[in-house]
């Protein structure tokens, strides 16, 4: 059996079903000892089913490993906090914290509620937040620890329908970034990754969701039926890459994961500037310049309709 997560402790948020579901497993088969935490809602985050959680967690014990069930929810800090005390009430430490757990409440901007605003951002980016703020106290004591959020592709580049979605995602890329700064000098890493994968999410967006962005002219995210065709186990062997001592120096960084490929994302650089010799910029000096030198031949991802 493998063993490279042999004696670890693991939190790992979201893991009732999906990517998270895979990821634990295959922290168990590596040794890992695993914290289910799923309360088991609808992909709009209604609903609470407990049984999701303990079904994970009783195949890891059947297959010989070592998990318990946890159905508290990342959203509140109380919930986080007490996530993380399951973790130590029942094996003694925590080593490693994966927050997978997130819902969906896609809509366009102008259609959108301040309920699905705030469901979407208190489950994924305040739900990450609660994981690791608790966990870092630990993790700092310790001077050691591995973070892994998820962040996503309508995070990194936008998606047309997942203003909620994408600002949590995006929040969570910067998020890891401080995460690592903060941390590092502790012995802690913390890194983001991008999955691209089937699972509940996935197939919760409408198939008129494609059509609209297509009549609109708005590009999706990549090859829409390939994301349908992606297997969700597939993202489990990075994290636990990332979880073990062989990425003991890889920190504050973002990976796009899907199928067989991963990609380290590029930091935000500049790439072009301009500059006045004259300290402050008027506008009829800085437009023509900007326009030329700047912003031209930059791509619209949704130009106006004729």
């Amino acid at each position: 059996m493998p063993n490279n997560l042999q004696g670890k402790v693991a939190i790992v948020t979201g893991s009732g079903r999906g990517v998270g579901r895979g990821v634990a497993h295959l922290m168990a088969e590596e040794g890992a000892s695993v914290v289910i935490v799923d309360p088991g809602v609808n992909v709009d985050g209604s609903g609470y089913d407990q049984s999701i959680a303990e079904q994970v967690a009783s195949e890891i014990r059947d297959a010989g490993g070592n998990a318990v069930a946890c159905t508290e929810s990342v959203a509140t800090m109380h919930g986080g906090e007490t996530i993380i005390q399951t973790a130590i009430d029942n094996f003694g430490k925590l080593d490693i914290v994966v927050t997978c757990a997130g819902i969906l409440r896609d809509r366009m901007i102008f259609n959108m509620s301040e309920q699905e605003w705030d469901d979407v951002i208190a489950v994924h980016l305040k739900g990450t937040f609660t994981i690791v703020k608790h966990a870092s106290i630990i993790f700092r004591q310790q001077r050691s620890g591995r973070i892994i959020t998820f962040s996503s592709q309508s995070g990194l580049v936008g998606n047309s329908g997942q203003a909620n979605y994408g600002a949590a995602k995006s929040g969570i890329a910067g998020l890891t970034k401080v995460l690592a700064k903060d941390l590092g000098r502790y012995g802690v890493t913390a890194n983001a990754i991008a999955p691209r994968a089937t699972t509940r999410m996935i197939g919760a967006i409408p198939d008129s969701a494609a059509e609209i962005r297509a009549r609109g002219g708005v590009a999706g995210l990549g090859d829409e039926e390939e994301l349908r065709n992606l297997d969700p186990d597939g993202i489990a062997p990075f994290i636990c890459y990332l979880s073990s001592d062989y990425a003991a120096n890889v920190n504050g960084q973002t990976f796009l994961v899907y199928g067989n490929t991963v990609s380290l994302m590029s930091q935000p650089r500049p790439e072009k500037s301009i500059y006045t010799p004259n300290g402050r910029w008027s506008l009829d000096e800085l437009a023509p310049l900007a326009r030329t030198e700047l912003t031209g031949g930059i791509f619209n991802p949704t130009p106006p309709r004729e």
